[in-house]
């Protein structure tokens, strides 16, 4: 279970780094303003979204897990 929980965090670190820049923000004053044009279409942003949530939600879900084997001494 911990190396499932090793690839979740890698998979949302990425996941959390794929999303577009909202502006105002550090992004904007290293330069993430000038690829604004370049971003993800709706559809694909929705898609980047709801995984996002899915993979997050995983990794909570195994986190608890984790935890509650570790106090009952399952592992």
């Amino acid at each position: 279970m911990q190396i499932f929980l090793v690839l979740f965090s890698v998979l949302l670190t990425l996941l959390i780094l794929m999303h577009k820049g909202k502006g105002g923000g550090l992004s904007d004053m290293f330069g993430g303003g000038l690829t604004q044009n370049a971003g993800t279409s709706g559809v694909a942003e929705k898609n980047l979204n709801r995984w996002t949530v899915i993979i997050a939600l995983l990794w909570v879900a195994l986190i608890i897990a984790l935890g509650l084997m570790t106090k009952f001494g399952v592992i």
